[in-house]
């Protein structure tokens, strides 16, 4: 059994060869007497033609029976195809493989779903059986081109001089990012290493040990609630080089993603790619990724709306807030509909309604807001806005960030409406000056918008301490049509601004030996100017094939709810596992909150005199030992009923008679007033006591 080529690479070349493929039967027709099947492996399809004249005739009855996604062992002589017959949809449409032998080396089961790109096939089932959708055109096209890239960008970073090395999955947990993922030690117990969101800690200490330029291809991982763009567990290229300053480093990152987009896509990408401040790009697009396929630029006019009559536009500014518009040109003729799903998107962002202008072709104004501009402030407001007749003219004013969030997110709901975006259009964006802190109105404090190692720009050092707001860091991203690629920044080098920035975070010495110690330790011993950027090798890939999620280019991806269809992870593990890590105890109570309890378990002894007090209700002695047994009972019941399997068990319903079948109706004794009050919480002179709450 020796397969001698890909069933896809056939041609012309091969006509006259005995050859012998492997693969997946992709569907198969009977003509009766001669049989063809499609047989798929990694490189393509090629037709195996099956006749009885030429194979034996058990071999022949093995194809008759043979289902699809069967794996064959096939051997015999590439023939030419008549020309009437040729499959130009086929890269082997011109030749056929005629079976002398066949052997099935494996018998499918019926499928879940077809092994087509053209099959609509729920998500969730896709990734149950993810080893079968692994099997489908595109998804391995994806794996290929991921591969080629992860290949490409590593070959180009080593003729560079970068050194690839490996760093930690095992780490110290250092929360100033998102949540990690923590691993306990069973060396240690109740001790915890994390996994690495990213490998930045010991990137910087490699250029403390002189490696001057550093790549590596790195998992990471993150606790952070999941969109299409992000996984529990990512791929980043990591970079970092000493000796350079950010302009340095941009220019390096410009040249890479050119020579990627070249090899990859055979696209010559304009240079120097378009730059602008976090501060422009918040102000002009809503957002510090901004999608530069298409226009749409947000306008400020709040001086002239705090002017104007209109109340809503006058009261926030009044109140500190902004008033920004975006002008969409031509289309004056948005329907009553389309303006009412941008209002409730507008809405769901936050605002509190849409303003709007519809600058008819005649240069009609269709407005209520005519009514609050004087002639004169309408013009002004026609011309800050760049309006021409066939314009419609959207406004949003409350304060500066939920100005910023509602018309950043209306600009692409937008460009999704009319599409304006071309998926084979690329405009890269590097963002640049990004604010040192973001205040956390949370923690009541600020935090490092980027972490604590990114160096300000010198000028803004002495406002660390005095006024965090106003600093800028020396931090930058690469943006591709509105997705964040990668984020980098120069790091702090300095001993006495590396203290002035854990101070500006408001770090005691305690803490920051606690949580950075062995770090600032390392850089007492002499460290180089550095910095170094990373960006999602994921999303890079996804933005290139075109996917509409990273699901669709990482082989086993997880759902939003960080889960493994396909395995079951995470579940839960044996009490000796856990036993052996010390963290028995916590993880039984942990699985009784969520369902997931020791089905072997004694019910827990039961604090029935905390249960009355907490439900106002007086007991006695005899009572509190009757109910304790009841509930036990109930729990011991519960627990003898999850030893069930009931996995493949339908639901069932079961409806009782609307009416009393338990027990025959009759008259029994009134309460007494004494057994009534015996549970209130307060009484007074036989009644029920109220205090009074209200003057």
């Amino acid at each position: 059994m020796k397969k001698t080529e890909y069933c896809g690479l056939f041609s012309k070349h091969h006509i006259g060869q005995t050859h012998t493929v492997m693969g997946w039967v992709q569907n198969k027709r009977d003509m009766g007497g001669v049989i063809f099947i499609d047989l798929r492996d990694r490189e393509g399809i090629l037709q195996v033609v099956c006749n009885l004249a030429y194979l034996p005739e058990e071999m022949f009855h093995s194809a008759e029976r043979v289902r699809t996604e069967s794996v064959l062992c096939v051997s015999g002589e590439i023939y030419h195809r008549d020309e009437e017959t040729y499959n130009s949809a086929l890269a082997t449409g011109e030749v056929e493989l005629r079976a002398s032998t066949l052997e099935i080396l494996s018998e499918a089961d019926p499928l879940p779903f077809e092994i087509e790109d053209r099959t609509a096939v729920r998500e969730d089932l896709r990734l149950k059986y993810r080893f079968l959708d692994l099997r489908r055109p595109a998804m391995l096209e994806h794996l290929k081109f991921r591969h080629k890239l992860t290949r490409t960008v590593s070959n180009y970073l080593d003729e560079k001089g970068f050194l690839s090395v490996e760093t930690p999955m095992l780490t110290k947990s250092t929360p100033e990012g998102a949540r990690d993922y923590l691993v306990p030690s069973r060396v240690h117990p109740g001790t915890f290493y994390a996994l690495p969101q990213s490998p930045q800690i010991f990137k910087q200490l490699l250029m403390v040990g002189g490696i001057e330029k550093y790549y590596q291809v790195s998992r990471c991982f993150r606790d952070e609630d999941l969109r299409a763009d992000r996984q529990p567990e990512f791929t980043q290229v990591d970079m970092e080089l000493s000796f350079v300053g950010q302009e340095e480093i941009l220019q390096h990152l410009e040249e890479t993603f050119c020579y990627l987009m070249k090899e990859m896509k055979g696209i010559d990408l304009p240079r120097p790619f378009r730059r602008m401040t976090w501060q422009e790009a918040m102000d002009c697009y809503g957002s510090d990724k901004p999608d530069l396929r298409f226009d749409l630029p947000i306008v400020d006019i709040t001086e002239l709306a705090g002017a104007c009559g209109f109340t809503v536009f006058r009261s926030a500014v009044e109140q500190g807030g902004v008033v920004r518009a975006i002008n969409v040109k031509g289309k004056a003729d948005f329907t009553r509909s389309e303006i009412e799903e941008l209002t409730k998107k507008a809405l769901s962002f936050g605002a509190k309604g849409m303003a709007w202008i519809a600058l008819r072709p005649d240069g009609e104004i269709y407005s209520v807001l005519t009514k609050y501009f004087d002639e004169v402030q309408m013009q002004q407001l026609l011309k800050q806005t760049q309006a021409t007749p066939g314009d419609f003219i959207l406004f949003c004013a409350d304060k500066l960030s939920t100005v910023r969030r509602t018309l950043g997110g209306l600009r692409l709901e937008i460009a999704a409406l009319l599409g304006l975006c071309n998926e084979e259009d690329y405009q890269f964006l590097i963002v640049t000056d990004f604010p040192q802190f973001e205040y956390s109105e949370e923690e009541g404090r600020f935090l490092a918008m980027h972490h604590p190692f990114t160096m300000p720009y010198e000028e803004d050092i002495p406002y660390l301490i005095s006024d965090p707001a106003r600093v800028r860091a020396q931090a930058y991203d690469v943006v591709l049509n509105g997705i964040e690629l990668g984020s980098g920044s120069i790091r702090i080098h300095r001993r006495d601004v590396q203290q002035k920035m854990f101070e500006a975070l408001g770090f005691s010495e305690e803490e920051i030996g606690k949580r950075f110690g062995f770090f600032v330790d390392a850089f007492r011993y002499g460290t180089p100017p550095h910095g170094g950027f990373a960006f999602g090798l994921d999303r890079l890939v996804m933005l290139l094939c075109g996917a509409p999620s990273l699901r669709d280019v990482i082989a086993f991806p997880k759902t939003k709810e960080a889960a493994c269809l396909m395995t079951g992870a995470p579940d839960v593990v044996d009490r000796e596992q856990l036993e052996i890590l010390s963290l028995s105890l916590g993880m039984q109570e942990a699985q009784q909150q969520t369902g997931g309890a020791d089905k072997t378990a004694q019910p827990a002894e039961i604090d029935v005199e905390r249960v009355a007090g907490l439900s106002m209700l007086s007991l006695s002695d005899k009572e509190q030992a009757a109910m304790k047994k009841d509930m036990k009972d109930i729990v011991a019941f519960a627990n003898s009923l999850a030893q069930y399997d009931t996995e493949g068990v339908p639901m069932t319903a079961h409806v009782q008679p609307m009416k009393n079948v338990w027990r025959e109706d009759s008259k029994e004794d009134s309460f007494s007033r004494e057994s009534l009050l015996a549970n209130v919480p307060a009484k007074e002179d036989g009644y029920i006591f109220v205090p009074k709450v209200v003057e």
